[in-house]
């Protein structure tokens, strides 16, 4: 860690970089230990010093974008950790929606919204950046950013700016290619379509009301927990277990939704982490259906 300290008091003269800084600051379930250095790039040409400083110095970066969808352990995240979220910028030429990676999908879709263009509506609740949202495929209601999503561009592990199309991206259930390539997503365009702008937040306020209406949004959560199995829906096999309500220290199966678990007390990561295991088990034995977990879960044990 010696290199990586020389390099850290050379660029932190011009970029906002943390040591020792509690992810729990940033996730959205409020829960994950430190990461060894923290950093917040408000540029491509940012991004490109601090992987630059990770290669030189051996440090494993990890990147994350609005934290939503994840679960950092209580040992926190060796190495150099990227929060995208200060490249925000979004841009509207024709049909095409520009934004980049650290923008938020709900911004992104108010700003479809505001310049006449359908599409995005399936996305106007997640909380999840555009980055997050490309490297998993988000989805929500019957959309996917798959079927959106124009171009990608990305910086490769060896620092090359590259731009994907559609059909390169292997986008699946919650899958893309940037999970098996392990770049770092930039930004994105999304190729919609000209649309009636009363219609389109209609739609908007429609799907709104029903993710208030039916998930537990009061609560620090990580989103939807586990993927969808095959010929079954994940809230209903943990409701039919008997597992809403279910509790390990602060984390607990919300009694409002059964896909989601909720931070009702100060819970920690592997409170989390002790709930998953617990419904995977419950609902192996009792309906002998694997639950796979669609949140990810990363970083070191305490």
């Amino acid at each position: 860690m010696k290199q990586a300290e020389v390099i850290y008091n050379e660029l932190i003269k011009t970029i906002d970089i943390k040591q020792d800084e509690l992810l729990s600051k940033y996730t959205n379930t409020k829960t994950g230990g430190p990461a060894d250095y923290l950093a917040f790039p408000k540029s491509v040409a940012e991004v490109k010093q601090l992987l630059a400083m990770a290669n030189e110095a051996d440090l494993p970066l990890t990147i994350l974008g609005n934290a939503s969808n994840l679960i950092v352990r209580d040992g926190g995240i060796r190495g150099l950790v990227l929060i995208l979220t200060e490249m925000n910028q979004i841009t509207v030429q024709g049909d095409i929606v520009t934004a980049q990676a650290g923008a938020s999908l709900i911004a992104t879709t108010e700003r479809a919204y505001r310049a006449g263009l359908t599409g995005l509506e399936f996305a106007a609740g997640i909380p999840g950046s555009v980055g997050g949202a490309v490297f998993m495929n988000a989805g929500a209601y019957g959309g996917e950013i798959k079927e959106v999503v124009a171009t990608v561009t990305a910086l490769t592990p060896a620092g090359k700016v590259v731009t994907y199309r559609n059909e390169e991206l292997d986008f699946g259930y919650r899958h893309s290619r940037i999970q098996e390539e392990n770049d770092i997503v930039l930004a994105a365009t999304f190729k919609l379509s000209p649309g009636c702008k009363e219609d389109i937040r209609a739609e908007m306020d429609r799907l709104n009301f029903l993710r208030a209406s039916k998930q537990p949004l009061e609560y620090p959560s990580c989103g939807s927990v586990f993927k969808r199995p095959v010929g079954h829906y994940t809230g209903k096999l943990i409701h039919d277990a008997g597992l809403q309500g279910f509790q390990i220290g602060g984390a607990q199966v919300s009694t409002k939704h059964a896909g989601f678990i909720v931070n009702v007390a100060g819970a920690t990561g592997q409170d989390y982490i002790d709930v998953i295991h617990h419904i995977q088990a419950v609902i192996k034995e009792k309906f002998d259906v694997d639950l796979e977990t669609e949140v990810r879960i990363i970083g070191s044990d305490k």
